[in-house]
């Protein structure tokens, strides 16, 4: 059994999940909420549209990775399904990363789907215009929450789902403020300067992800920023996931 088979099996476990059926059911409740608040907006529908629309895909995503990623591990070592799986010649790294890609596509499938609602709901309000807006800040969303998955499995696979959801819920909240951290070490002196700086590039830099402000304009961004955040996004995954194959390598289950 190798990554793509654990990986296909965890997508097929995370797509039958209540959880998840539920997550895609909250996001299309929030986008026909946007249309009551619309009227509030004062003449900033379509805006505050995009805006909320794009907003959920990454608060459900966030709520789906702290409910079901956080217990990835846990929950096969519950069920002692992991024994089967580990008697076999597979190293742990692969089950992990089997693991990571799977709940990775599951939020991408998720994420696709409410990006599509919202650009079917714009298309309905006359704004068809907004497609690849939409498109760049779904991909970027899905590249966000890949990254956060991959905290999630770290510490699914060195801790107990309660404080891996905790962990990666600060982590998620820090990285947000990673740009106003650096911000706060230019002016900080001497060697806190350094350790705000190091603190700073060691957190997850989501801001980097960021583009509602652009696309509820129906701007879109560089190919330059979408090759950077594809490659840092992949970057800080291989580093993150190395940590959690290497944790789980001298984790022993009995």
């Amino acid at each position: 059994m190798n990554a793509v088979l654990i990986a296909q099996n965890t997508f097929r476990e995370a797509i039958r999940d209540r959880v998840l059926a539920g997550m895609v059911v909250a996001g299309f409740v929030l986008l026909a909420f946007t249309q009551i608040a619309g009227p509030l907006a004062m003449g900033e529908g379509v805006r505050l549209t995009v805006d909320l629309g794009l907003s959920s895909i990454t608060f459900l995503g966030l709520l789906v990775v702290l409910l079901v990623g956080t217990s990835l591990v846990a929950k096969e070592i519950e069920r002692r399904t992991i024994f089967n799986l580990l008697s076999r010649p597979v190293p742990r790294s692969v089950y992990l990363l089997g693991k990571w890609a799977g709940l990775s596509a599951s939020l991408w499938f998720v994420a696709g789907a409410l990006g599509a609602a919202l650009w079917a709901m714009l298309a309905l309000l006359g704004h068809p215009g907004y497609a690849a807006a939409i498109l760049e800040a779904v991909y970027l969303q899905g590249l966000e929450l890949t990254l956060v998955t991959a905290l999630a499995v770290l510490f699914s696979a060195i801790s107990t789902p309660v404080l891996s959801a905790l962990y990666t819920a600060g982590l998620f909240l820090a990285g947000q403020w990673c740009d106003d951290l650096r911000e706060f070490a230019l002016k900080a002196p001497g060697s806190l300067r350094t350790l705000l700086q190091v603190v700073a590039d060691v957190l997850p830099n989501l801001p980097l992800f960021n583009m509602r402000t652009l696309a509820a304009s129906g701007e879109v961004t560089s190919p330059a920023h979408l090759g950077l955040a594809t490659a840092y996004a992949l970057l800080y995954c291989g580093c993150v996931l190395a940590l959690g194959a290497a944790a789980l390598e001298s984790r022993d289950f009995r």
